[in-house]
């Protein structure tokens, strides 16, 4: 079938993207599904950090690709081998595919498959397939999913089954940022109720990571990033401090606050100096959680003495620990009860076509979440 899609070509042009044109909305070819593959039409789908970091170049990808990750929408068509889905349910589709079978998978950890892993960075669906295309060549999947288009084709290991009552704008959250971030808090770190926390960087993810330390119980959450507006956000949401990066004093601030420290600190910026400074602020005996993505080549230097003479604990958080089928339930009955605001946090809808003007207003790090309606 054809389908409009947005296509990105060649990473790392400049800014403003407005100009540059990155992504390029272009008619393309999808196959239907083949084994254990599901045809999705999208509903809803955000601009995430995680793409902002393919279009500038941050995370390297196979080109030409449909990027986009974070979405919701219907099953249109079920392929062979599928018998637990039906055309027409509502689905939240996940950037980490599982397939079940593997070790990480069996033993609880869908987010470190391994064949999922090799499948997302080659650019293609869980088993190796390629379903799209465009006068007979290959275009490439974005971690499985490649959203920002009319349709998908993905792995039945992609996608989670969600009621429908819930609107497709707020779904489309839950695939990423609140999986992410809820599940750093509450997963990854195992935060404690009366525990201090501090969320370094306050994009989607990190605002999802202070809901998921209120939900766990914490008794100060220290919200800290270089945009001030951000900060009164997190205000708004409950921290109990804020305190701002670019701030000297900054670290001394927080050990203040916090009487030496907090319990546990989050990285959710995806940057060095955001992971040093969590690391900075954590107490002795304390856990730094980062669920950052920064470029491959980038280096964080930890004081090795440091680590054994104050026993900490460093932590890397992928899809927030979380298997999706069970922890997506939870986290959307919660946002139900008013625990977890997640619909809060968009900050526009767009259009597909407006996708390079929507890159720009992310990088400028004064939005949380636009999403694009189908």
């Amino acid at each position: 079938m054809k389908i409009k899609a947005a296509v990105i070509r060649e990473m790392g042009l400049p800014q403003p993207y407005a100009q540059s044109r990155p992504m390029s909305i272009e008619e393309v070819d999808l196959a239907p599904p083949g084994e254990r593959e599901v045809l999705v039409q999208i509903k809803a789908a955000s601009l995430c950090h995680s793409d902002l970091s393919t279009v500038n170049g941050d995370r390297p990808r196979q080109m030409p690709m449909v990027l986009g990750h974070e979405a919701s929408g219907v099953v249109a068509e079920i392929g062979p081998g599928i018998t637990d889905l039906e055309v027409g349910d509502h689905v939240v589709l996940v950037f980490a595919p599982s397939c079940g079978e593997c070790m990480p998978c069996k033993e609880g950890h869908p987010g470190r498959c391994e064949p999922g892993q090799q499948s997302n960075g080659a650019g293609t669906l869980l088993g190796g397939g390629i379903r799209l295309s465009q006068n007979g060549k290959p275009v490439y999947h974005h971690v499985g999913v490649s959203a920002f288009a009319e349709y998908c084709v993905v792995n039945r290991g992609s996608l989670v089954k969600i009621d429908k009552q819930l609107a497709f704008d707020e779904a489309a959250l839950f695939g990423c940022a609140v999986l992410t971030g809820v599940g750093a808090a509450l997963n990854t770190a195992q935060i404690f109720p009366g525990a201090r926390v501090a969320v370094v960087g306050l994009g989607g993810v990190g605002l999802n990571a202070l809901f998921g330390a209120q939900v766990a119980g914490a008794s100060q959450v220290i919200a800290i990033d270089v945009h001030d507006d951000k900060l009164e956000l997190a205000k708004k949401f409950g921290a109990t401090d804020v305190v701002n990066a670019k701030d000297p004093d900054a670290i001394q601030k927080v050990k203040t606050l916090t009487a030496g420290g907090v319990d546990f600190g989050l990285e959710m910026a995806g940057s060095v100096q955001a992971m040093e400074l969590a690391y900075r602020v954590t107490r002795r005996g304390g856990t730094t959680v980062t669920a950052g993505l920064p470029h491959p080549d980038a280096r964080w230097q930890l004081q090795h003495v440091n680590l054994t003479a104050e026993e900490r604990t460093v932590k890397g958080s992928y899809v927030g620990s979380c298997v999706p089928p069970r922890d997506m339930p939870r986290y959307i009955d919660l946002y139900r009860r008013g625990k977890l605001p997640v619909n809060k946090l968009m900050s526009d809808h767009i259009r597909l076509e407006d996708i390079n003007e929507g890159f720009d207003r992310l990088a400028s790090g004064h939005t949380v979440r636009q999403i694009i309606a189908f």
